[in-house]
C-alpha cells in the first residue's frame, strides 16, 4: 500500500526548531551546554534567545552552535556526534535536510567527579619515569 502525500502545507515555528536542536545537541557525547556570556545568559532568562545557538531558515536550514564540551573527551567526536544527532532530528522532524551546521567549541568544562584522585604513594605506585625508565617507546 502506498501512502501518497496530502497536498497543503505546514508550519513550524522557530521555537520549535529551537527544541529539536537543543535537545539533540545535549543529548550528544560529551557536550556540557551551550556556551554563553553573561549578557547571553541573561537574554535566555528571559525568554529573548538561546545564547550559543543561532537557526536561520532564508535560504534552507542554517544552524550554528556555541558549545562547551567536557574535558577529557575527543573534541572531534563530540562535533561529529553533534552534527550527526541535529542533521538526524532535523530530517525526522520535519522532513528537511539541514544545508548547514557550523559547530564552534568554544571551551572544555570539568565536570564534579572528573578529576582523578592523586596517586597514592607506597611501593606499588607508578612514578612519572617508570615508563621511560622501562625501555618502551612512548609517542
Amino acid at each position: 500500500m502506498t501512502i501518497r502525500p496530502t497536498p497543503g502545507r505546514s508550519l513550524v515555528t522557530g521555537r520549535a526548531l529551537t527544541d529539536i536542536v537543543r535537545t539533540a545537541t545535549l543529548g550528544s557525547y560529551g557536550v556540557t551546554g551551550f556556551a554563553g556570556g553573561p549578557v547571553a545568559r541573561l537574554i535566555a532568562r528571559v525568554g529573548l534567545g538561546q545564547p550559543g545557538l543561532a537557526i536561520r531558515t532564508d535560504d534552507g536550514i542554517e544552524i550554528e552552535l556555541d558549545l562547551t564540551v567536557a574535558l577529557g573527551v575527543p573534541v572531534a567526536e563530540v562535533a561529529r556526534q553533534v552534527d550527526s544527532a541535529v542533521r538526524y532530528a532535523v530530517r525526522r522532524a520535519l522532513g528537511r535536510e539541514v544545508a548547514r551546521l557550523a559547530i564552534h567549541v568554544d571551551g572544555l568544562r570539568v565536570q564534579p567527579g572528573a578529576i582523578p584522585a592523586a596517586p597514592v604513594d607506597g611501593p606499588t605506585a607508578i612514578r612519572p619515569r617508570d615508563l621511560a625508565d622501562s625501555g618502551t617507546d612512548v609517542a
